[in-house]
């Protein structure tokens, strides 16, 4: 009876997480973001209690992201010179202290902005000197074959997180103001301990490069990606498509003004699209392989710009929740395609540098997003901005093919394979 359990849980688990590493990987991402929503929802409610003024929450948002540019080409350095899982848990322990000195900080009335500009200072270089070594991770715990999986799951936490974190943490709120803070220290702790009992991954499979701390070495990411077609074609896609199509930033306007749903709609709007991507990450884990991966790229990208097309122009809450959870599970597909075409075309020595400078390109399409949205709605109205936006991605994703033909050419991602000179290629079969 014990075998045939067990057997019926092998048949059902996502093959990546019966691997012990990741899956200990798996837990610490899922703490760790649902400990850092928790945090981000009341950080922001404490701080626009304070003086009322939007502009402090954006003030928040900017002490955040300031660090991740600055930091960026010295964190994917300090990845690949330095075991990444020792890396990882320093950018945990690093946040553990500022939830902890958020405790403080509430405890003694959150009356004051400058403790929570700080505080959000250093989370950003957390996440600087962290994400670089994390994402560089999954590729030294998985089998090849089993990667896409593997990158498709840690993207699910991350979305779980997402929905489930900032409902809990208002919840607990209401029990105890610092509470969701202690209870973010306890998942940061949790996290920690899983990443420290990773088997060291330089004992099997590293091949630690980065000794040389000279300029070269910093760029050696930035230089990888620009000679690396397949590479540099997935990441500025996605930045371009997340620039012109990714609308989230204006949901408030649409709930507000255009679909009158009021505060608990405006929830629903920004869940759904998480909720979108949590079912193509489920239909992901279970079913990684992926034949033509360059062309469905293409079309998951030109069904985002129509999804926001859709949304923009819908006045039915449900089509509009519809619209947005579509994007969310084709967005899904697209980062999952091109996390994986950078962790196999990136040899195991630059990946640390390589996901630096992805990170760059992530956090500036997110923020740059936010920022054209809102100008181009001002200038336009949020329906024609929305509606063009989603035009524009669309003509990317047409435009994209003879522009990077390498990308349009991959077929199974688990085939490829980085060669010398930046020009990643499949394995022969």
């Amino acid at each position: 009876m014990i075998m045939t359990n067990t057997s019926w849980i092998r048949r059902r688990v996502p093959p990546a997480l019966l691997q012990r590493d990741f899956a200990l990987l798996w837990a610490a991402s899922l703490a760790m973001g649902l400990g850092s929503q928790m945090a981000a929802v009341i950080i922001g409610w404490q701080v626009y209690g304070i003086r009322q003024s939007a502009f402090d929450l954006g003030l928040i948002g900017l002490a955040g992201f300031v660090p991740l540019p600055l930091l960026a080409l010295p964190a994917g350095h300090l990845a690949d010179r330095f075991p990444r899982r020792l890396v990882f848990a320093l950018a945990l322990m690093l946040n553990m202290v500022v939830m902890a000195a958020l405790v403080a900080v509430t405890v003694a009335g959150a009356r004051k902005l400058w403790p929570f500009v700080a505080l959000a200072a250093a989370t950003g270089v957390a996440n600087a000197i962290g994400s670089p070594a994390a994402r560089a991770l999954p590729p030294t715990l998985v089998p090849t074959e089993l990667l896409p999986g593997a990158m498709a799951l840690r993207t699910m936490a991350i979305q779980i997180a997402t929905v489930a974190g900032p409902a809990l943490g208002g919840f607990i709120y209401y029990l105890r103001p610092d509470l969701p803070y202690e209870l973010a220290v306890g998942l940061m702790v949790l996290a920690l301990a899983c990443v420290l009992a990773l088997r060291s991954p330089s004992a099997r499979r590293r091949a630690e490069g980065g000794g040389s701390t000279d300029w070269t070495s910093l760029v050696a990411g930035v230089a990888f990606v620009r000679r690396t077609p397949v590479l540099l074609g997935a990441i500025s896609l996605d930045l371009f498509a997340v620039l012109f199509g990714g609308q989230v930033a204006l949901a408030p306007l649409f709930a507000r003004s255009i679909l009158h749903v009021g505060t608990g709609g405006l929830g629903l709007l920004r869940a759904a699209p998480a909720l979108g991507a949590i079912a193509a990450g489920v239909m992901l884990a279970r079913r990684p392989a992926m034949r033509r991966a360059g062309r469905v790229l293409f079309i998951v990208v030109a069904a985002f710009g129509a999804s926001m097309i859709v949304f923009g122009v819908s006045r039915s809450f449900p089509l509009s929740l519809a619209a947005l959870a579509v994007s969310g599970f084709v967005d899904m597909i697209s980062m999952n395609i091109r996390a994986t075409i950078g962790a196999l075309a990136t040899p195991n020595e630059l990946r640390g540098r390589v996901n630096a400078v992805e990170m760059v390109f992530i956090s500036a399409s997110n923020q740059l997003g936010a920022f054209e949205s809102g100008a181009a709605a001002a200038l336009l109205g949020a329906v024609p901005a929305v509606v063009a936006g989603g035009a524009l991605t669309i003509a990317l994703a047409a435009a994209w093919p003879p522009l990077f033909p390498a990308l349009a050419r991959i077929d199974r991602l688990e085939d490829l394979q980085p060669e010398a000179g930046g020009k990643a290629a499949a394995r022969p079969g």
